[in-house]
Protein backbone atom coordinates (compact mmCIF):
# COMPACT_ATOMS: atom_id res chain seq x y z
CA UNK A 1 0.00 0.00 0.00
CA UNK A 2 3.02 2.01 0.32
CA UNK A 3 3.41 4.76 -1.86
CA UNK A 4 -0.21 4.98 -3.10
CA UNK A 5 -0.92 9.02 -2.18
CA UNK A 6 -4.00 9.52 -4.55
CA UNK A 7 -7.82 7.55 -5.41
CA UNK A 8 -6.76 7.03 -9.31
CA UNK A 9 -3.58 4.71 -8.29
CA UNK A 10 -6.07 3.21 -5.34
CA UNK A 11 -8.43 2.93 -7.54
CA UNK A 12 -6.11 1.20 -10.59
CA UNK A 13 -5.02 -0.70 -7.72
CA UNK A 14 -8.53 -2.15 -6.52
CA UNK A 15 -9.08 -3.34 -10.68
CA UNK A 16 -6.57 -5.32 -10.90
CA UNK A 17 -7.35 -8.94 -11.19
CA UNK A 18 -4.77 -10.37 -8.93
CA UNK A 19 -6.52 -8.78 -5.69
CA UNK A 20 -3.17 -7.74 -3.61
CA UNK A 21 -4.77 -4.82 -2.80
CA UNK A 22 -8.69 -4.77 -1.43
CA UNK A 23 -10.59 -2.46 0.11
CA UNK A 24 -10.02 -4.46 3.83
CA UNK A 25 -7.27 -4.60 3.34
CA UNK A 26 -6.47 -0.82 2.92
CA UNK A 27 -8.22 0.07 5.68
CA UNK A 28 -6.17 -2.45 7.71
CA UNK A 29 -3.63 -0.50 6.80
CA UNK A 30 -4.54 2.87 7.77
CA UNK A 31 -5.82 1.30 11.19
CA UNK A 32 -2.19 -0.22 11.22
CA UNK A 33 -0.84 3.56 10.43
CA UNK A 34 -2.91 5.16 12.75
CA UNK A 35 -2.16 3.04 15.78
CA UNK A 36 1.53 3.41 14.74
CA UNK A 37 1.39 7.21 14.91
CA UNK A 38 -1.02 7.78 17.95
CA UNK A 39 1.60 10.39 19.30
CA UNK A 40 0.64 12.42 16.90
CA UNK A 41 -2.92 12.74 18.30
CA UNK A 42 -4.49 13.43 14.97
CA UNK A 43 -7.86 10.89 15.24
CA UNK A 44 -9.93 11.79 18.65
CA UNK A 45 -12.08 8.80 17.42
CA UNK A 46 -11.35 6.07 14.47
CA UNK A 47 -14.70 4.40 13.62
CA UNK A 48 -12.73 0.66 13.62
CA UNK A 49 -15.59 -1.82 13.05
CA UNK A 50 -17.62 -0.01 11.30
CA UNK A 51 -15.21 0.90 8.84
CA UNK A 52 -13.80 -2.75 8.33
CA UNK A 53 -17.47 -3.97 7.56
CA UNK A 54 -18.24 -1.17 5.24
CA UNK A 55 -14.84 -2.07 3.31
CA UNK A 56 -16.66 -5.40 2.55
CA UNK A 57 -19.50 -4.02 1.39
CA UNK A 58 -17.96 -1.69 -0.87
CA UNK A 59 -15.71 -4.55 -1.89
CA UNK A 60 -18.66 -6.04 -3.33
CA UNK A 61 -20.31 -3.30 -5.26
CA UNK A 62 -16.57 -2.66 -6.93
CA UNK A 63 -16.62 -6.76 -7.76
CA UNK A 64 -20.38 -5.98 -9.14
CA UNK A 65 -19.41 -3.22 -11.42
CA UNK A 66 -21.89 -0.76 -9.04
CA UNK A 67 -19.77 1.36 -6.60
CA UNK A 68 -19.36 4.94 -6.40
CA UNK A 69 -17.00 7.31 -7.54
CA UNK A 70 -15.24 7.80 -4.04
CA UNK A 71 -15.01 3.82 -4.06
CA UNK A 72 -11.15 4.03 -2.27
CA UNK A 73 -11.36 6.83 -0.79
CA UNK A 74 -10.58 6.58 2.97
CA UNK A 75 -11.08 9.40 4.51
CA UNK A 76 -11.33 11.51 7.79
CA UNK A 77 -13.56 13.86 9.02
CA UNK A 78 -12.94 17.07 11.14
CA UNK A 79 -14.57 16.78 14.83
CA UNK A 80 -17.22 19.74 13.71
CA UNK A 81 -18.77 17.42 10.95
CA UNK A 82 -21.79 15.80 12.29
CA UNK A 83 -22.02 12.43 11.13
CA UNK A 84 -25.46 10.30 12.00
CA UNK A 85 -25.40 8.03 15.28
CA UNK A 86 -21.50 9.37 15.76
CA UNK A 87 -20.26 11.28 18.52
CA UNK A 88 -19.17 14.90 17.28
CA UNK A 89 -17.97 17.37 19.97
CA UNK A 90 -15.85 20.28 18.27
CA UNK A 91 -13.07 18.82 20.60
CA UNK A 92 -14.88 20.77 23.07
CA UNK A 93 -15.82 19.26 26.79
CA UNK A 94 -19.21 20.74 26.62
CA UNK A 95 -19.94 18.37 23.57
CA UNK A 96 -18.73 15.54 25.30
CA UNK A 97 -19.98 12.37 24.74
CA UNK A 98 -22.58 14.55 22.47
CA UNK A 99 -23.96 11.96 19.57
CA UNK A 100 -25.16 13.39 16.48
CA UNK A 101 -29.23 12.50 15.53
CA UNK A 102 -28.28 13.36 11.55
CA UNK A 103 -25.71 13.69 9.29
CA UNK A 104 -24.35 16.86 7.30
CA UNK A 105 -25.00 17.54 4.21
CA UNK A 106 -21.28 16.83 3.45
CA UNK A 107 -21.19 13.28 4.63
CA UNK A 108 -24.55 12.24 2.75
CA UNK A 109 -22.63 13.40 -0.20
CA UNK A 110 -19.23 11.08 0.84
CA UNK A 111 -21.57 8.31 1.79
CA UNK A 112 -23.83 8.12 -1.51
CA UNK A 113 -20.18 7.98 -3.61
CA UNK A 114 -19.16 5.26 -1.39
CA UNK A 115 -16.44 7.28 0.56
CA UNK A 116 -15.30 5.39 3.57
CA UNK A 117 -15.00 7.16 6.89
CA UNK A 118 -12.64 5.61 9.47
CA UNK A 119 -12.98 8.49 12.33
CA UNK A 120 -12.90 11.95 13.36
CA UNK A 121 -10.12 14.35 13.54
CA UNK A 122 -8.55 16.45 16.10
CA UNK A 123 -9.01 20.39 15.48
CA UNK A 124 -9.41 23.03 17.89
CA UNK A 125 -11.95 23.73 19.64
CA UNK A 126 -14.96 25.30 17.79
CA UNK A 127 -12.56 25.79 15.57
CA UNK A 128 -10.85 28.70 16.83
CA UNK A 129 -7.45 28.89 16.68
CA UNK A 130 -4.32 28.84 14.22
CA UNK A 131 -2.26 26.06 15.99
CA UNK A 132 -4.34 22.81 17.37
CA UNK A 133 -3.38 23.63 20.93
CA UNK A 134 -6.89 24.53 22.30
CA UNK A 135 -8.41 20.90 21.57
CA UNK A 136 -9.42 19.62 24.64
CA UNK A 137 -8.02 16.34 23.55
CA UNK A 138 -4.34 18.30 23.46
CA UNK A 139 -2.40 19.33 20.43
CA UNK A 140 -1.59 17.55 17.24
CA UNK A 141 2.22 17.43 16.37
CA UNK A 142 3.72 17.59 13.05
CA UNK A 143 5.06 14.57 11.68
CA UNK A 144 7.88 16.68 10.26
CA UNK A 145 8.92 18.05 13.54
CA UNK A 146 6.79 16.43 16.80
CA UNK A 147 7.75 19.67 18.44
CA UNK A 148 6.23 21.53 16.34
CA UNK A 149 2.29 22.47 15.45
CA UNK A 150 0.09 20.98 13.19
CA UNK A 151 -1.55 24.62 12.40
CA UNK A 152 -5.45 25.09 12.73
CA UNK A 153 -8.20 24.91 13.61
CA UNK A 154 -8.19 21.72 10.95
CA UNK A 155 -4.73 20.48 12.54
CA UNK A 156 -5.83 17.10 12.73
CA UNK A 157 -6.88 16.62 9.46
CA UNK A 158 -3.97 17.95 7.74
CA UNK A 159 -1.62 15.40 9.83
CA UNK A 160 -3.67 12.68 9.19
CA UNK A 161 -3.04 13.37 5.42
CA UNK A 162 0.44 13.70 5.94
CA UNK A 163 1.64 11.13 8.00
CA UNK A 164 -0.41 8.27 5.55
CA UNK A 165 -3.04 7.72 8.31
CA UNK A 166 -6.01 8.52 5.71
CA UNK A 167 -6.07 9.44 2.07
CA UNK A 168 -7.77 12.15 2.77
CA UNK A 169 -10.07 14.50 4.54
CA UNK A 170 -12.29 17.11 5.29
CA UNK A 171 -11.83 20.36 7.19
CA UNK A 172 -13.52 23.54 7.76
CA UNK A 173 -12.24 27.07 7.02
CA UNK A 174 -12.80 30.08 8.36
CA UNK A 175 -10.14 31.92 8.51
CA UNK A 176 -7.65 29.86 6.89
CA UNK A 177 -8.38 26.40 9.00
CA UNK A 178 -7.82 24.14 5.63
CA UNK A 179 -5.19 26.02 4.29
CA UNK A 180 -2.67 27.02 7.03
CA UNK A 181 -2.55 23.29 8.14
CA UNK A 182 -2.17 21.80 4.63
CA UNK A 183 0.74 24.72 4.47
CA UNK A 184 2.36 23.63 7.89
CA UNK A 185 2.07 20.08 6.99
CA UNK A 186 3.06 20.00 3.19
CA UNK A 187 -0.44 18.80 1.72
CA UNK A 188 -3.24 20.78 0.01
CA UNK A 189 -6.02 22.56 1.38
CA UNK A 190 -8.30 24.17 -0.91
CA UNK A 191 -11.46 26.65 0.74
CA UNK A 192 -14.36 27.06 -1.74
CA UNK A 193 -16.24 30.28 -2.43
CA UNK A 194 -18.61 30.92 0.33
CA UNK A 195 -22.12 29.20 -0.42
CA UNK A 196 -20.42 26.64 -3.06
CA UNK A 197 -20.73 23.65 -0.43
CA UNK A 198 -23.65 23.57 1.93
CA UNK A 199 -23.09 23.90 5.82
CA UNK A 200 -25.86 21.94 6.95
CA UNK A 201 -24.75 19.70 9.77
CA UNK A 202 -21.31 22.02 10.71
CA UNK A 203 -21.18 22.93 14.15
CA UNK A 204 -20.75 26.73 13.10
CA UNK A 205 -17.91 28.97 14.59
CA UNK A 206 -18.46 32.28 12.61
CA UNK A 207 -21.67 31.94 9.68
CA UNK A 208 -20.59 34.04 7.39
CA UNK A 209 -17.52 32.13 6.91
CA UNK A 210 -17.19 28.80 7.49
CA UNK A 211 -16.58 26.81 4.37
CA UNK A 212 -15.91 22.92 4.31
CA UNK A 213 -12.69 21.89 2.25
CA UNK A 214 -10.53 18.95 1.42
CA UNK A 215 -7.20 18.83 1.93
CA UNK A 216 -5.34 16.23 0.69
CA UNK A 217 -2.04 14.64 -0.94
CA UNK A 218 -2.40 15.63 -4.90
CA UNK A 219 -5.31 18.34 -6.06
CA UNK A 220 -6.86 15.49 -8.33
CA UNK A 221 -8.43 14.36 -5.38
CA UNK A 222 -9.49 17.76 -4.19
CA UNK A 223 -11.27 18.18 -7.48
CA UNK A 224 -13.23 15.02 -7.26
CA UNK A 225 -13.87 15.84 -3.22
CA UNK A 226 -15.26 19.42 -4.12
CA UNK A 227 -17.00 17.68 -7.18
CA UNK A 228 -18.90 15.62 -4.86
CA UNK A 229 -19.58 17.76 -1.60
CA UNK A 230 -20.60 20.71 -3.57
CA UNK A 231 -24.01 21.87 -4.43
CA UNK A 232 -27.26 23.88 -3.67
CA UNK A 233 -28.87 22.06 -0.66
CA UNK A 234 -32.17 22.71 0.87
CA UNK A 235 -30.92 22.42 4.34
CA UNK A 236 -29.02 25.52 4.06
CA UNK A 237 -29.85 28.69 2.07
CA UNK A 238 -26.62 29.87 2.05
CA UNK A 239 -26.15 27.53 -0.46
CA UNK A 240 -25.62 28.63 -3.59
CA UNK A 241 -27.31 27.09 -6.30
CA UNK A 242 -24.91 27.52 -9.04
CA UNK A 243 -24.35 24.83 -11.27
CA UNK A 244 -21.50 22.83 -10.10
CA UNK A 245 -19.21 22.24 -13.13
CA UNK A 246 -17.09 18.83 -13.26
CA UNK A 247 -14.18 19.73 -11.53
CA UNK A 248 -12.14 16.47 -12.54
CA UNK A 249 -12.95 16.65 -16.47
CA UNK A 250 -11.74 20.57 -17.17
CA UNK A 251 -9.40 20.25 -19.44
CA UNK A 252 -5.95 22.17 -18.54
CA UNK A 253 -5.32 25.47 -20.22
CA UNK A 254 -2.47 26.01 -22.52
CA UNK A 255 -2.74 29.51 -21.88
CA UNK A 256 -0.73 31.54 -19.70
CA UNK A 257 -2.65 33.47 -16.68
CA UNK A 258 -1.66 36.85 -15.33
CA UNK A 259 -1.30 36.71 -11.91
CA UNK A 260 -1.08 39.34 -8.96
CA UNK A 261 0.94 39.05 -5.74
CA UNK A 262 1.19 41.62 -3.37
CA UNK A 263 3.76 43.96 -2.56
CA UNK A 264 2.62 44.45 0.71
CA UNK A 265 3.18 40.67 1.55
CA UNK A 266 6.58 40.49 0.29
CA UNK A 267 7.69 43.53 2.17
CA UNK A 268 5.79 42.65 5.50
CA UNK A 269 8.02 42.78 8.37
CA UNK A 270 6.46 39.27 9.81
CA UNK A 271 7.52 37.17 7.00
CA UNK A 272 9.82 34.79 7.94
CA UNK A 273 13.35 35.10 5.40
CA UNK A 274 12.89 31.38 4.30
CA UNK A 275 8.77 32.25 3.73
CA UNK A 276 9.87 34.85 1.52
CA UNK A 277 12.74 33.28 -0.44
CA UNK A 278 9.98 30.48 -1.30
CA UNK A 279 7.70 33.69 -2.83
CA UNK A 280 9.87 34.83 -4.42
CA UNK A 281 11.28 31.62 -6.50
CA UNK A 282 7.67 31.13 -6.91
CA UNK A 283 7.33 34.46 -8.63
CA UNK A 284 10.48 34.05 -10.46
CA UNK A 285 9.57 30.08 -11.56
CA UNK A 286 6.17 31.40 -13.05
CA UNK A 287 8.04 34.56 -14.62
CA UNK A 288 10.67 31.80 -16.14
CA UNK A 289 7.83 29.65 -17.59
CA UNK A 290 6.18 32.63 -19.79
CA UNK A 291 3.06 33.91 -16.50
CA UNK A 292 2.84 37.30 -16.33
CA UNK A 293 2.81 38.03 -12.52
CA UNK A 294 3.07 41.70 -11.35
CA UNK A 295 2.75 43.16 -8.11
CA UNK A 296 0.03 45.15 -7.07
CA UNK A 297 -1.30 47.30 -3.77
CA UNK A 298 -3.23 46.34 -1.42
CA UNK A 299 -3.12 48.90 1.18
CA UNK A 300 -5.60 47.40 3.88
CA UNK A 301 -3.19 43.97 4.84
CA UNK A 302 -3.28 45.61 8.31
CA UNK A 303 -6.78 45.53 8.18
CA UNK A 304 -7.86 42.12 7.47
CA UNK A 305 -6.77 40.39 10.68
CA UNK A 306 -8.72 42.81 13.08
CA UNK A 307 -11.38 43.55 11.13
CA UNK A 308 -11.21 39.43 10.72
CA UNK A 309 -11.68 38.81 14.57
CA UNK A 310 -14.13 41.41 15.08
CA UNK A 311 -16.37 39.70 12.57
CA UNK A 312 -15.73 36.18 13.83
CA UNK A 313 -15.60 36.80 17.20
CA UNK A 314 -19.43 38.43 17.02
CA UNK A 315 -20.82 35.49 15.53
CA UNK A 316 -19.29 33.37 17.49
CA UNK A 317 -20.82 34.73 20.59
CA UNK A 318 -24.24 34.39 18.94
CA UNK A 319 -23.69 30.69 17.42
CA UNK A 320 -22.51 29.27 20.64
CA UNK A 321 -25.05 30.71 23.14
CA UNK A 322 -27.18 27.39 22.43
CA UNK A 323 -24.46 25.73 24.72
CA UNK A 324 -26.12 26.36 28.03
CA UNK A 325 -26.21 23.06 30.05
CA UNK A 326 -29.97 23.02 29.66
CA UNK A 327 -30.44 21.80 25.92
CA UNK A 328 -27.69 19.30 25.38
CA UNK A 329 -24.05 18.56 25.90
CA UNK A 330 -22.36 19.09 29.52
CA UNK A 331 -23.78 20.04 32.54
CA UNK A 332 -21.92 21.69 35.61
CA UNK A 333 -23.07 19.21 38.73
CA UNK A 334 -22.59 22.33 40.66
CA UNK A 335 -25.48 23.72 39.13
CA UNK A 336 -28.38 24.33 41.79
CA UNK A 337 -30.66 26.79 39.37
CA UNK A 338 -31.07 28.34 35.85
CA UNK A 339 -28.72 30.68 36.52
CA UNK A 340 -25.66 28.71 37.97
CA UNK A 341 -26.41 25.80 35.47
CA UNK A 342 -26.09 28.22 32.82
CA UNK A 343 -22.65 30.03 34.24
CA UNK A 344 -21.39 26.58 35.18
CA UNK A 345 -21.86 24.66 32.57
CA UNK A 346 -20.39 27.59 30.26
CA UNK A 347 -17.25 28.18 32.80
CA UNK A 348 -16.40 24.97 33.31
CA UNK A 349 -17.19 23.06 29.54
CA UNK A 350 -15.62 25.97 27.47
CA UNK A 351 -11.64 26.42 27.00
CA UNK A 352 -9.75 29.77 27.73
CA UNK A 353 -9.87 31.08 24.01
CA UNK A 354 -13.48 29.75 23.13
CA UNK A 355 -14.49 32.39 26.35
CA UNK A 356 -12.32 34.89 25.54
CA UNK A 357 -13.81 34.59 21.84
CA UNK A 358 -16.94 34.43 23.10
CA UNK A 359 -16.24 37.52 25.59
CA UNK A 360 -14.97 39.55 23.11
CA UNK A 361 -17.90 39.24 20.48
CA UNK A 362 -20.20 40.12 23.28
CA UNK A 363 -18.58 43.07 23.61
CA UNK A 364 -18.59 44.11 20.47
CA UNK A 365 -22.02 43.66 19.94
CA UNK A 366 -22.98 45.73 23.08
CA UNK A 367 -24.44 48.63 23.22
CA UNK A 368 -22.56 51.62 22.93
CA UNK A 369 -19.53 49.83 21.07
CA UNK A 370 -21.45 48.05 18.10
CA UNK A 371 -20.76 50.74 15.92
CA UNK A 372 -17.41 51.50 17.08
CA UNK A 373 -16.02 48.34 16.19
CA UNK A 374 -18.60 45.81 14.64
CA UNK A 375 -20.27 47.82 12.58
CA UNK A 376 -17.36 49.59 11.61
CA UNK A 377 -15.73 46.33 10.72
CA UNK A 378 -18.26 45.24 8.32
CA UNK A 379 -17.35 48.49 6.53
CA UNK A 380 -13.69 47.63 6.06
CA UNK A 381 -14.76 43.80 5.29
CA UNK A 382 -16.66 45.39 1.92
CA UNK A 383 -13.50 47.80 0.96
CA UNK A 384 -11.71 44.58 1.37
CA UNK A 385 -14.13 42.51 -0.48
CA UNK A 386 -14.20 45.20 -3.61
CA UNK A 387 -10.51 45.86 -3.24
CA UNK A 388 -9.64 42.34 -4.07
CA UNK A 389 -12.15 41.69 -6.83
CA UNK A 390 -11.13 44.84 -8.56
CA UNK A 391 -7.72 43.15 -8.63
CA UNK A 392 -9.52 40.17 -10.09
CA UNK A 393 -10.87 41.50 -12.70
CA UNK A 394 -7.67 42.51 -14.16
CA UNK A 395 -5.77 39.22 -13.13
CA UNK A 396 -6.54 35.91 -12.93
CA UNK A 397 -5.20 34.91 -9.28
CA UNK A 398 -3.56 36.68 -6.65
CA UNK A 399 -0.57 34.87 -4.99
CA UNK A 400 0.61 35.31 -1.51
CA UNK A 401 2.13 33.11 1.04
CA UNK A 402 0.09 30.86 2.87
CA UNK A 403 1.12 31.30 6.48
CA UNK A 404 4.21 34.37 7.23
CA UNK A 405 6.23 31.57 8.71
CA UNK A 406 6.90 27.36 8.73
CA UNK A 407 4.87 25.57 12.10
CA UNK A 408 6.60 27.06 14.88
CA UNK A 409 6.83 24.94 18.66
CA UNK A 410 4.15 23.79 20.59
CA UNK A 411 3.52 26.35 23.26
CA UNK A 412 5.86 28.91 21.35
CA UNK A 413 2.53 31.41 20.47
CA UNK A 414 -0.37 30.32 23.31
CA UNK A 415 0.57 32.92 25.47
CA UNK A 416 -0.24 35.85 23.32
CA UNK A 417 -2.91 35.49 21.17
CA UNK A 418 -2.79 38.53 19.16
CA UNK A 419 0.81 37.21 18.21
CA UNK A 420 -1.36 33.39 17.46
CA UNK A 421 -3.86 36.01 15.46
CA UNK A 422 -1.61 37.59 13.35
CA UNK A 423 -0.67 33.50 12.20
CA UNK A 424 -3.86 34.43 9.67
CA UNK A 425 -2.77 37.60 7.81
CA UNK A 426 -2.55 35.98 4.58
CA UNK A 427 -5.52 33.63 4.87
CA UNK A 428 -8.29 35.75 5.72
CA UNK A 429 -8.33 38.13 2.47
CA UNK A 430 -10.13 35.03 0.69
CA UNK A 431 -12.46 34.37 4.06
CA UNK A 432 -13.22 38.08 4.11
CA UNK A 433 -13.78 38.16 0.61
CA UNK A 434 -15.80 34.58 0.22
CA UNK A 435 -13.83 33.98 -2.66
CA UNK A 436 -11.79 30.34 -3.05
CA UNK A 437 -8.22 29.81 -2.38
CA UNK A 438 -5.77 26.96 -2.24
CA UNK A 439 -2.18 26.31 -0.32
CA UNK A 440 0.27 24.50 -2.34
CA UNK A 441 2.98 22.74 -1.22
CA UNK A 442 6.67 24.03 -2.90
CA UNK A 443 9.68 22.31 -0.48
CA UNK A 444 11.22 22.61 2.78
CA UNK A 445 12.89 25.06 4.69
CA UNK A 446 16.23 24.48 5.79
CA UNK A 447 15.00 22.54 8.87
CA UNK A 448 13.02 19.93 7.26
CA UNK A 449 9.45 22.05 7.44
CA UNK A 450 6.80 22.24 4.85
CA UNK A 451 5.83 25.68 3.30
CA UNK A 452 2.81 26.74 1.34
CA UNK A 453 1.91 29.11 -0.99
CA UNK A 454 -1.54 30.32 -1.65
CA UNK A 455 -3.55 31.60 -4.39
CA UNK A 456 -6.80 33.21 -4.84
CA UNK A 457 -9.21 32.89 -7.45
CA UNK A 458 -12.46 34.42 -8.90
CA UNK A 459 -16.15 33.77 -6.69
CA UNK A 460 -17.39 30.30 -8.04
CA UNK A 461 -13.89 29.53 -9.79
CA UNK A 462 -12.88 26.55 -8.44
CA UNK A 463 -12.47 24.92 -11.88
CA UNK A 464 -10.06 27.39 -12.85
CA UNK A 465 -8.51 27.87 -9.52
CA UNK A 466 -7.74 24.09 -9.71
CA UNK A 467 -6.52 24.09 -13.41
CA UNK A 468 -4.03 26.50 -12.49
CA UNK A 469 -3.08 24.64 -9.46
CA UNK A 470 -1.84 21.36 -11.70
CA UNK A 471 -0.07 23.68 -13.68
CA UNK A 472 1.85 24.95 -10.73
CA UNK A 473 2.24 21.43 -9.14
CA UNK A 474 4.38 20.42 -12.53
CA UNK A 475 6.14 23.59 -12.35
CA UNK A 476 7.39 22.91 -9.03
CA UNK A 477 9.01 19.68 -9.93
CA UNK A 478 11.09 20.78 -12.77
Amino acid sequence: MEGITSLSEVQFALAKQDHEVTLPLLVEHYLKRIDEKRDLNAFVEVFTDEVRSEAVRIQKKLEDGKAGKLAGMVIGIKDNICYKNHKVSACSKILDHYISPFSSTVVDRLLAEDALIIGRLNCDEFAMGASNESSYYGPVRNNADKTKVSGGSSGGAAVAVQAGLCLAALGTDTGGSVRQPASFCGVVGLKPSYGRVSRHGIISYASSFDQVGPITTCIEDAAILLETIAGSDNYDSTASRKPVPSYTSKKIETKKERIAYLSEALDSKGLDPEVKLAFENSINSLKTAGYEVEPVSFEYLDYVVPAYYILTMAEASSNLARYDGVHFGYRSKRSVDLETTYKTSRSEGFGPEVKRRIALGTFVLSAGYYDAYYSKAQKVRRLIRDKTNQILQEFDFIMLPTAPTAAFHIGQKSDDPVVNYLADIFTVQASLAGIPAISLPVGNNTKGLPLGMQFLGKRFGEAELLSFSTKFRELQKT
